[in-house]
């Protein structure tokens, strides 16, 4: 399983990048302390390639001939990050929503099944704007509506987590973020969880043990074997053990990451726990 990657945004912000590593058949990652990881990308060995982005634009465009290189694996999943907030303040480089919501459609033509594309309302923001709180809770129906139109079923979700460098990056930008106590975010959930049931939608959870037991909403695995297993076209099996790189409350089955923290993606996300600029 090879994960295209939880640490960057390689198709939108590094595409030649991943389009010489895929071609090389091979990603060279420096690993922990140094060491340099060598990771096998050949069409018969990768179960699954898991691409996760803000703008799916140059796969859709072929750009360094993107979607040629990945037809050639068996299975392809997409995760498609669509938070109401691209070209704001919160998301300054993302795209604007409708330009988002745009590649779906083909997003599900290139994925050969609307079950292999998941999209990822995460996370959810909310920020003080005077004596309101602002969130975009607001753009979660639309989102929904248009992921469910197209045959897409999995819709992931959030509450943004502040680690140090995401504050440190609101208090630079002055940006007064708010995070809700649990039994808010409980109460919030429940509300989105009704807004996807009614559109066949299976609303899930990544990393929210605080929404444990709330009504309609299902812990996420975001890269999950049985489920991959399932969809993939020779139903291949694949690992099911949990990925111990991953936080604990992580569900994920076992993958390969060829990203890198250190390809700096200039989305400018606020809250994002991954960019090394503050």
């Amino acid at each position: 399983m090879i994960s295209a990657s939880r640490r960057t945004d390689l198709v939108a912000s590094f595409p030649e990048w991943l389009s010489v590593t895929l071609r090389a058949r091979r990603a060279v990652l420096i690993g922990p302390r140094g060491r340099t990881v060598e990771v096998d990308l050949s069409p018969g060995v990768a179960h699954t390639v898991v691409l996760w982005s803000k703008d799916f634009s140059n796969l859709l465009r072929n750009q360094y001939e993107l979607k040629d290189l990945l037809a050639a694996y068996d299975q392809v999943y997409l995760h498609f990050t669509i938070t109401g907030l691209g070209g704001t303040a919160v998301e300054p480089g993302a795209l604007p929503t409708d330009q988002a919501l745009a590649q779906l459609p083909g997003l599900a033509a290139f994925a050969g099944d609307p079950r292999r594309v998941s999209v990822r309302f995460d996370p959810v923001v909310f920020w003080s704007d005077g004596a309101k709180i602002r969130s975009n809770l607001r753009e979660f129906p639309g989102i929904a509506a248009a992921a469910a139109g197209i045959g897409v079923r999995d819709i992931r979700m959030s509450f943004a987590q502040w680690y140090g460098k995401a504050k440190r990056r609101a208090a630079a930008r002055r940006f007064p973020f708010v995070d809700p106590p649990d039994e808010a975010k409980r109460e919030h959930a429940a509300a989105l969880s009704k807004i996807a049931a009614a559109r066949g939608l299976v609303l899930r959870a990544c990393s929210q043990p605080a929404l444990a037991g709330v009504p309609g909403i299902v812990p996420s695995a975001c890269i999950d074997g049985a489920l991959l297993e399932s969809l993939h076209p020779g139903h291949e099996p694949t690992s099911r053990r949990k990925d111990r790189s991953q936080r604990p409350d992580c569900l994920c089955t076992e993958s390969k990451d060829i990203g890198s923290y250190a390809q700096a993606c200039p989305h400018g996300c606020v809250y994002c726990y991954a960019n090394p600029i503050v």
